[in-house]
């Protein structure tokens, strides 16, 4: 970051008094531009024993599968982020049901948020998408899921299958020093 959003002055990099991290401050009118964690939803949709995982038709990770997910838009909860993302990506609509898993991403400044779902609708490779289908577990391409979030994901829903086993949190193994 190098100019103010609210008045275009240079922003330099500073801990405000009573903070604990450097933030961007503006020189000349103050403010302080705090930079947060990203939210990523997404589900598992689920039919007949079955999960609907996507195709990538964008970086990264093109042409790897990956369960329906993207960034929280302004103004929708978390549950309705998660169908958006799935609309957007397979076409399909779903009933969201439980948080079952969190992945904490801080290298990306990033926060995963994983529902499972029931797949309501019939689908179809959206925009972001070059295929979307159906697998059973034994059918998944584990080495070609695009992220280890979508993995760790996939292998607690198949663990909790008829469970609801609460949320499981993925406990990072580095951290951005």
């Amino acid at each position: 970051m190098k100019y103010c959003s609210s008045c275009g002055e240079h922003v330099a990099r500073k801990t405000p008094d009573g903070d604990t991290y450097e933030r961007w401050i503006c020189e000349a009118c103050g403010v302080i531009h705090y930079q947060n964690p990203k939210i990523v939803v997404g589900c598992v949709p689920a039919k007949d024993g079955k999960v609907l995982l996507c195709k990538r038709a964008i970086e990264p990770r093109y042409g790897c599968w990956t369960v329906p997910a993207g960034f929280m838009e302004l103004g929708e909860t978390i549950a309705e982020g998660a169908a958006r993302e799935t609309r957007e990506e397979a076409c399909a609509k779903v009933e969201i049901g439980h948080l079952f898993a969190s992945v904490d991403v801080p290298q990306a400044g990033q926060l995963h948020l994983f529902f499972t779902a029931e797949l309501k609708s019939d689908f179809a490779a959206g925009d972001e998408s070059l295929d979307a289908a159906l697998f059973a577990e034994g059918e998944i391409p584990w080495d070609d899921i695009a992220f280890k979030s979508g993995v760790f994901a996939l292998k607690k829903y198949f663990a909790d299958t008829g469970k609801n086993n609460g949320v499981h949190i993925h406990e990072v193994v580095f951290k951005r020093s």
